[in-house]
């Protein structure tokens, strides 16, 4: 299993929001962005960040992927996304995937619009 599951929840995401503010994003971009990828609520979010839980868990335990998230593709790490064998690693990639995007500038609703991660309607 690769290390970066078991690394706790907040010290990966911490990394990820560090990334998006040196390059003068927003870590509610990265929260709005991570929340519509997994379906976790803001607030469910913000717990996570508080508790103890690994990084694997936090993506095994998503209430629900958006059902657009495959069309988040492109290389992390010189790596494929859309090749990834492992599909927990290929969740953990889209986000990191998307966490690239913010910094390189791009807004959430420009990110919604590319992938088409519209919040469903119930």
């Amino acid at each position: 299993m690769a290390r970066v599951y078991d690394l706790p929840f907040s010290t990966v995401y911490t990394a990820l929001v560090q990334k998006v503010l040196r390059k003068g994003g927003a870590e509610t971009s990265l929260d709005q962005i991570t929340s519509r990828l997994t379906g976790y609520s803001l607030a469910e979010l913000k717990e996570w960040k508080r508790r103890d839980g690994s990084y694997g868990d936090f993506f095994r335990q998503a209430p629900a992927y958006h059902p657009n998230r495959t069309l988040i593709t492109g290389k992390v790490c010189d790596v494929q996304i859309e090749t990834i064998q492992d599909p927990l690693m290929q969740e953990i990639r889209r986000l990191d995937r998307l966490v690239d995007w913010l910094s390189k500038g791009k807004t959430v609703e420009q990110l919604v619009e590319k992938y088409q991660l519209q919040e469903e309607k119930a």
